[in-house]
């Protein structure tokens, strides 16, 4: 396991290549899934700068938070509810460019304009769910989608 990371400094795209060939370094399978979760949570931050990074892991009927980067953030989130919750209803990543405007938005802060929530998926049940805010609006794509969905589908692979 690497306890190092090379950011790219080019475009978005670039950036989350050389990420994602990083991965497998970051990640090691002889330990709890939380302390990946981390190192991912970092690498991000660290690489994009956002806002807030982590992950909320499913208990129950309950997402529950996990490791992250950023301010405090809510602790326990209900299916269905705001953009994680609804992420881990649907089993789908949803892309929001102003959450102020999505149904039921949980404002853990009021900093928080746009998100991404990407499910971490394992033999189609959701795990968990990778939730990045940025304090700009529109910030997600699919650029950030693709690359997104790739690095959690290395993560599930963890879980056992």
């Amino acid at each position: 396991m690497s306890e190092n990371l090379f950011v790219h400094t080019g475009p978005k795209n670039e950036k989350y290549q050389t990420l994602l060939q990083q991965i497998p370094s970051l990640l090691d399978p002889h330990v709890d899934v939380v302390a990946n979760m981390a190192n991912i949570a970092a690498a991000l931050k660290e690489t994009f700068g956002f806002f807030w990074v982590g992950f909320y892991r499913v208990h129950g009927e309950t997402l529950v938070l996990g490791p992250f980067q950023g301010p405090l953030a809510c602790t326990k989130i209900p299916k269905g509810k705001g953009v994680c919750g609804a992420a881990w209803e649907t089993s789908s990543t949803l892309v929001v460019n102003n959450v102020h405007e999505f149904p039921g938005h949980i404002a853990c802060s009021e900093f928080s304009k746009s998100e991404i929530v990407v499910p971490v998926l394992r033999s189609g049940k959701v795990l968990a769910v990778l939730d990045i805010d940025s304090d700009e609006f529109a910030t997600f794509d699919e650029i950030d989608q693709n690359y997104l969905e790739k690095i959690c589908t290395c993560l599930s692979e963890l879980y056992p």
